[in-house]
């Protein structure tokens, strides 16, 4: 592990499906967004948990949990 490596919870990779009405969710979705990017860039690594696997297979909501299951390709380590 070179870079500097995070992980994300299921709320963190749904955030952009939440009400960007609100200022703080509004951000919140900004900085994922920016440190995605870094993530894209291999700047910054990341780390996949198996539960966050199955926490998005439970997903209701199919356009979500296929965008959550795409982001996942951008790990690094999956534990």
């Amino acid at each position: 592990m070179g870079n500097k490596t995070i992980y994300w919870d299921n709320s963190t990779y749904s955030r952009p499906f939440d009400d960007q009405s609100q200022l703080r969710i509004s951000l919140e979705t900004q900085a994922k967004l920016y440190i995605l990017s870094l993530i894209k860039d291999n700047k910054i690594d990341l780390i996949y948990f198996y539960v966050c696997f199955y926490e998005n297979y439970i997903n209701p909501f199919e356009n979500k949990r296929l965008s959550i299951s795409d982001f996942s390709k951008y790990a690094k380590y999956s534990i």
